[in-house]
């Protein structure tokens, strides 16, 4: 049995955040899973990305300025019948309410615990697969 490889999207305005984001996630987050990874630091990046390839899980950072990662899953969500699955990082668990609202599949809060990422990660790449 092969690996099922993925595309992970991962979308901040600070390359530090995307750094960690990667690192806490991982090239395996699973047994059978193994990621690749695209990044994005403005919006309209973002939107392209998400148009342009077969991403498999948005990693969008919640405290990103000036587009927020929460803004960016409420309008992905919005725009396209097909979103991919959507994971925001937080700074305060507080913050749940508003990930809710934006239709987000899975929340994580800063700092990011690599085990609690890699199995988000994980669950929302098995659960979301295409048929």
């Amino acid at each position: 049995m092969s690996d099922r490889s993925c595309t992970i999207l991962l979308y901040s305005d600070d390359p530090q955040v995307r750094d960690r984001m990667r690192l806490a996630v991982g090239t395996r987050p699973a047994p059978g899973l193994q990621v690749e990874f695209v990044e994005a630091s403005d919006y309209a990046e973002c939107v392209r990305l998400v148009d342009d390839y077969e991403i498999d899980l948005l990693l969008l950072d919640g405290e990103a300025s000036p587009g927020g990662g929460l803004g960016i899953a409420r309008q992905i969500k919005d725009d396209r019948e097909d979103a991919p699955p959507t994971c925001v990082v937080i700074a305060r668990a507080a913050d749940r309410w508003l990930a809710a609202y934006a239709q987000v599949d899975a929340t994580l809060v800063h700092p990011l615990d690599p085990v609690t990422t890699g199995t988000t990660v994980a669950e929302l790449l098995r659960t979301h697969a295409p048929a």
